[in-house]
């Protein structure tokens, strides 16, 4: 972002704009960790921080902060337009058909690698396809959440969802259901208390995961 907005890039299009450097640093991300002993956690760690790193740098050449950074770096859902609307529903589209298409082979990658690469399935195909549409969903998340939560909005609904034991497909359908929830009642919630849209979104998301865990815990019976 800082690097589209440090060239003179339009606000209208910065997101269409950062997606080439998120799919860059996705696949890179995918290097370290299939090429290397690096695990996942640190590889994302690796790049996440040197982007904080150049992104601080670049902004403060374009002459600091301003307005359309911190909402990138915050959320803010009112500066989203029919641009990045319309993008986010063809993203949409394709990730819904990705997951029908690929399902099969995205169950036994989940459930063990290994054992899927021996049964034929492409591995490492199927893990760029994950790495970039997740990169793309970042992208998209970041007007909403701002880069800072978009991590969270990424990894808790999945959380909480795995928490209830479900099936692969249950799983997956629970995920969404906690996030489409958390979006709609954080925007309502913040609109009424005059609060930042991806603070609230976060914070319920984390309020679904702690009622979720509380209530699958009372209702392991006591030996």
């Amino acid at each position: 972002v800082a690097v589209v907005l440090l060239i003179g890039v339009s606000p209208l299009y910065v997101t269409v704009a950062a997606l080439p450097l998120v799919i860059i640093s996705s696949l890179a991300i995918y290097k370290l960790t299939s090429s290397s002993k690096i695990n996942a956690d640190a590889a994302i760690g690796i790049v996440s921080s040197m982007g904080i790193a150049v992104g601080i740098i670049l902004a403060s050449l374009s002459g600091g902060f301003n307005v359309d950074l911190f909402s990138y770096l915050f959320g803010n859902i009112l500066t989203v337009n029919n641009t990045e609307l319309i993008l986010a529903f063809i993203v949409f589209v394709v990730v819904t058909a990705v997951v029908v298409y690929l399902y099969d082979d995205l169950f036994a990658l989940t459930f063990d690698q290994d054992l899927a690469y021996s049964m034929g399935v492409k591995t490492k195909r199927i893990n760029i396809i994950l790495f970039l549409l997740t990169a793309v969903a970042a992208v998209l998340a970041m007007k909403v959440a701002g880069i800072m939560l978009v991590s969270a909005l990424l990894i808790l609904p999945a959380l909480t969802a795995l928490q209830l034991s479900m099936s692969f497909r249950k799983t997956m359908a629970a995920a969404v259901g906690f996030a489409v929830g958390a979006v709609l009642f954080g925007i309502v919630m913040a609109f009424m208390m005059n609060l930042p849209a991806g603070a609230m979104i976060v914070l319920l998301n984390i309020c679904f995961l702690f009622v979720v865990f509380v209530a699958k815990k009372l209702s392991v019976p006591r030996r």
